[in-house]
């Protein structure tokens, strides 16, 4: 469930309102346990999602680095590279 958390600082352009409310119900599935909560938890859970939604946000704006912005499409193929090894690791080990 965790995997899908992506860095978001630091990129260009700066992550999208919903990158980073995708990155918060994740954690909030996480640390949760529910990936969908029952009627009785769903209000509790979508407040959650919002308010680590602001503070990501929020974070996200004060952060400050010298390091030149990352370009996604570079992360992506880095990503998918170590992935591929990876999984054919796994793979030639079954």
């Amino acid at each position: 469930m965790c995997r899908n958390i992506r860095t978001l600082h630091n990129f260009a352009p700066p992550a999208n309102e919903d990158e980073v409310r995708a990155a918060a119900l994740q954690y909030v599935r996480k640390i949760s346990g529910f990936t969908k909560p029952s009627q009785a938890n769903a209000e509790a859970f979508d407040r959650a999602v919002e308010a680590v939604t602001e503070v990501t946000e929020r974070l996200l704006a004060e952060l400050v680095t010298n390091a030149p912005p990352k370009d996604r499409e570079v992360e992506a193929a880095k990503a998918r590279k170590r992935a591929q090894a990876r999984y054919t690791i796994t793979a030639q080990a079954s």
